[in-house]
């Protein structure tokens, strides 16, 4: 069965190009241009999706890139807007929000309950018992969202534009058209953007069977394109107002930023739907999109409908039905008396019966569910919004076009600060005061009758040119005059078993807002966040003008004084893709890169740093854990190097260089000897410790410090805020990229250097902390004798232009001695074999020295230093948690605990792990976790959960862990 046309005049699809595609399993042919939706019911295919809460079967509603139940996955991408996209060949298409099917959706049974599930039930239930609620909780999770993300979607990058104007005017229909010309002819660069595929809004399908309509259209699309200042952009909409009028328009291809000089919104209005029983059903839409399946895809809506009306729009819709071959059985015009007499009289002539002051109180459905069958007519009470069955009837049809009225598409306008007001003559918000440079025209001005549209548009374009300095731009004025608001005040029918829906994201019904204000949410704000009306996809686009309607009727209070809910940006659902920055990630890399590379090294990011977390040796097929623990065995045995280039490098030279020192750390630096070196700790002023590195004297008046890696920025920063503050004659330079550096350990290091420098590398002559200047392999070098991966390592500075040839010569010449490279993951077991923690690793944003154990480093007598003050007030309070070395049993081959697994005690929270690791050289798991401080001394055991709910013991260790080995 097809429910395609004759060619209509204007049509968006292209005959000639016929394609196939798929939908739930069945093959669909379609025309190139055809949406998904228009396809879709071309074929006869009604049921486009399942609603949110009660999964009843949906199908078009607005048909103007709001159809939220019209939601759509290809297998790659997600909640693609059926009504929107164009179909392409070979698609694959399934309905989301489903299981089992769009049409035997096995949810569907949730519509049956739908009395138990009032709005706001989820906050109320599902907590008692309390041991049910994990249970509630995982079937609530998976109700919630819509369609399912796809984590191996494809990278896209959607590049950023931007563009200038005079004028930027939003929305090309009628008034947009107008306004773009009478500005360009005024002399100003205009930019007109239409969301539609195609420029013209209603007069490409509001026609009332006229065509002259389409004439008009082609009239004013041809000055368009012929006219040089005015740039179009179709198939793209404006996502929001900001500033200075920046809008940015959202195109499938990303976005342009435009700055306008001015702005024009012309955007028209959303159509309103009566509310009564199964307004919902496949079948019944709102009027305008019956009359877009009609001109722009040559789709009849239905075979046999009715169309029920508030307004003079359904008169029109009616005829252009009439026009498509629909057997239009009844036009319901819940007014007392129509507007337009010449449009009633065209119905008539028609054979189209009129029941004024009448409604449909429902919609019966099919046996499935899945369609309209017939139609329940009665005359309607406007004061009471209740049905009078003294002439009621039934009608058998296909489907129902139905419109109420007009909501505005006013975001921009309120994004941009517009006060607004409730005009009654066209109940609805019309702007009251714009801000500067911001016009408004056409129908989210209140203009409806297209002629005076047009010269809205005209007047708006003019007001726009004089505002830019056009003072002899003559002013037009549009005087409107209505007999009926072309919207209805209050289109609702009550119905005792409900499902007369006003918001078709939520599901919500008539009844869900009168027992929100019942329960107290009687202000719209918070109406809107307890019943969710206008939170879904469409953002209420078609539901929230109706819910203010009736809060203000429940409240007894007028429209303007409920007020309206806040409007955001985006303006429609808007691509990450879109919204991300460019399409880089930037890294930098250490001068041994290409080296780590070619040689197996498994790089990983650490900050903004590319560093080997392994190596993979050649011909070898290693698992990251058997290459670590082969990397540390060799620091422990033989020898091993790292490439530590990423370390912060700075420079503090001048008079007060100690002194600067002394109040930036904790430690005391001014009687440091030259060639000396001492750990360096920084707090912040709330006495957290922040990084830790090195402070060595190279000179009376010149200290070279290093840092975190990845800190490196932050402590330059503050060095740099700090001398600022303190006023104090010192010189900073940050050397981190000038400066490679690397770390030679274990017990061959010291024949391996011995080969390359003349430099006595002895322990009576470079003892531990000291720091030498020497020449390495022809290159001069700081030296550093440090102790964190290993009693004996070396740490090795040269200018980063040397830092290869420094690198190639150690390892060649470790090559007998067992020399390896080493990498990040390797750096952390063998540091923690040391019993050294790692701030941010092993700490958190509230750890202090004393927590840490990291006492020592603290110069307490000193006049000052920072987060000195801060420690003397923590120093006369209790400790609350301790960082431990621990171990588990020896040989332990159950679940081994991960980072942040907790600490137990009789039941209750104690700690966390911090570091864990199983070691070879060791041959025992040993780690550092928080604890209480009644569970730190020495020997004290406590238990750990895993993931799985073990419970682990462990034994606190204090001292070296090496001497596990001897045990």
């Amino acid at each position: 069965m097809t429910l395609r046309i004759a060619e209509k005049k204007g049509e968006w699809i292209n005959r000639d190009m016929p394609l196939t595609f798929t939908y739930e399993g069945q093959t669909v042919q379609a025309f190139e241009g055809d949406t998904m939706s228009s396809a879709l019911w071309a074929a006869g295919i009604k049921v486009l999706g399942r609603s949110f809460k009660y999964h009843r079967a949906r199908g078009l509603l607005s048909f103007a890139n709001h159809d939220v139940n019209a939601l759509m996955t290809d297998g790659v991408d997600t909640n693609i807007r059926a009504d929107v996209i164009p179909v392409s060949h070979g698609m694959e298409l399934f309905a989301v929000n489903t299981e089992g099917g769009v049409v035997k959706d096995k949810n569907r049974f949730i519509d049956r309950l739908s009395p138990f599930l009032p709005v706001g039930f989820y906050y109320k239930t599902f907590f008692k018992p309390r041991m049910m609620f994990p249970f509630w909780e995982n079937k609530i999770r998976k109700a919630a969202g819509l369609g399912k993300v796809n984590f191996d979607y494809p990278r896209q990058l959607r590049p950023k534009r931007n563009a200038h104007c005079d004028v930027l005017i939003i929305g090309a229909g009628p008034s947009g058209l107008s306004a773009a010309l009478t500005a360009a002819n005024h002399g100003k660069q205009v930019i007109l953007v239409d969301e539609n595929r195609y420029a013209g809004g209603s007069l490409g399908y509001d026609h009332a069977a006229d065509s002259s309509t389409s004439d008009k259209l082609e009239t004013l699309l041809k000055q368009v394109s012929e006219h040089s200042n005015i740039r179009l952009i179709c198939d793209a909409y404006a996502g929001g107002y900001y500033g200075d009028h920046l809008v940015p328009i959202v195109g499938k291809e990303g976005i342009t930023k435009v700055r306008a000089r001015s702005v024009i919104v012309a955007t028209g209005a959303f159509e309103q739907p009566p509310v009564f029983r199964n307004n919902d059903l496949p079948g019944v839409m709102l009027g305008s999109a019956a009359q877009r399946l009609v001109h722009r895809y040559a789709v009849k809506p239905f075979h046999r409908g009715v169309v029920v009306t508030a307004n003079d729009h359904g008169y029109r819709t009616a005829l252009d039905l009439a026009a498509a071959g629909v057997e239009v059985l009844a036009l319901v015009d819940m007014r007392q008396q129509s507007g337009d007499e010449q449009l009633a009289a065209a119905v008539a002539s028609k054979g189209i019966t009129i029941h004024l002051a009448s409604c449909i109180y429902e919609v019966i459905p099919s046996s499935d569910k899945l369609g309209v069958a017939e139609v329940v007519l009665a005359g309607y009470d406007e004061q009471t919004a209740s049905a009078r069955f003294e002439r009621s009837s039934r009608i058998a049809c296909d489907g129902v076009a139905m419109s109420a009225g007009w909501a505005p598409a006013a975001a921009l306008l309120y994004q941009a600060g517009t006060k607004m007001r409730y005009d009654y003559a066209v109940e609805q918000f019309v702007p009251a005061q714009l801000p500067e440079g911001v016009f408004a025209a056409g129908k989210v001005n209140g203009v409806y009758d297209l002629a005076l549209r047009l010269r809205d548009g005209q007047r708006a374009a003019a007001d726009a040119v004089r505002y830019l300095g056009g003072q002899d731009v003559e002013q037009i004025e549009v005087a409107q005059s209505f007999q009926l608001a072309p919207s209805h005040a209050y289109p609702i029918v009550h119905h005792p078993d409900g499902k007369n829906f006003v918001d078709f994201d939520e599901d919500i019904q008539v009844k869900d807002f009168i027992n929100a204000a019942k329960e107290g949410f009687d202000n719209i704000e918070l109406m809107k966040r307890f019943t969710t009306v206008g939170m879904g996809p469409s953002q209420g686009k078609h539901s929230n003008m109706n819910a203010i309607r009736i809060l203000a009727r429940i409240r007894q209070l007028p429209v303007e004084q409920i007020g309206t809910t806040t409007a955001r940006p985006f303006f429609h659902p808007t691509p990450l893709a879109h919204l991300g920055g460019r399409g880089f990630h930037p890294h930098r890399l250490t001068a041994m890169h290409e080296w780590h590379v070619n040689h197996g090294g498994v790089m990983m990011e650490a900050g903004v740093w590319m560093r080997p977390a392994w190596y993979q040796p050649q011909g070898a097929k290693l698992t990251a854990q058997e290459a670590v623990q082969q990397e540390a065995m060799a620091v422990r045995k033989a020898a091993g190097m790292i490439d530590g280039s990423t370390l912060g490098k700075i420079e503090v030279f001048g008079q007060d260089a100690g002194a600067f020192l002394e109040r930036f750390y904790t430690g005391k630096f001014a009687d440091l000897r030259v060639g000396s070196s001492r750990v360096a700790l920084l707090l912040d002023e709330a006495g957290v410790m922040v990084d830790d590195g090195v402070a060595a004297r190279l000179a009376e008046d010149k200290f070279y410090v290093s840092t975190n890696s990845s800190n490196a920025a932050t402590v330059y920063r503050e060095m740099q805020r700090n001398l600022q503050l303190w006023g104090m004659s010192v010189t900073l330079v940050n050397l981190t990229g000038a400066m490679a550096a690397m770390t030679l350990a274990g017990p061959a290091s010291r024949s391996i250097l011995t080969e390359l420098t003349e430099l006595d590398v002895f322990e009576e002559a470079f003892p531990q902390g000291a720091i030498r200047t020497a020449e390495i392999a022809g290159v001069q070098a700081r030296i550093m004798r440090v102790a964190f991966v290993a009693d004996l390592a070396f740490e090795i500075h040269v200018p980063s232009s040397s830092a290869l040839h420094i690198w190639q010569n150690i390892m060649k010449t470790g090559q007998p001695f067992g020399l390896r490279p080493f990498g990040t993951d390797a750096q952390r077991l063998l540091r923690l074999e040391m019993g050294h923690h790692l701030i941010s690793h092993d700490t958190d944003g509230l750890t202090n020295p004393f927590e840490a154990h990291a006492g020592g480093l603290l110069a307490m007598d000193k006049a000052f230093f920072t987060g000195q003050r801060s420690l003397q007030i923590l120093a006369a309070k209790p400790l609350k948690k301790q960082l431990v070395k621990f171990v588990l049993d020896p040989g332990f081959s159950a679940e081994l605990p991960k980072e942040c697994n907790l600490v137990i005690n009789a039941g209750q929270i104690t700690g966390r792990v911090t570091s864990i690791a199983y070691s070879e050289y060791l041959n025992r798991v040993i780690g550092m976790a928080f604890v209480a401080p009644d569970q730190a001394a020495n020997g004290q055991q406590f238990e750990i959960r895993t993931d799985d709910g073990l419970l682990v013991k462990a034994r606190v260790v204090q001292g070296s862990f090496f001497k596990l080995s001897a045990q």
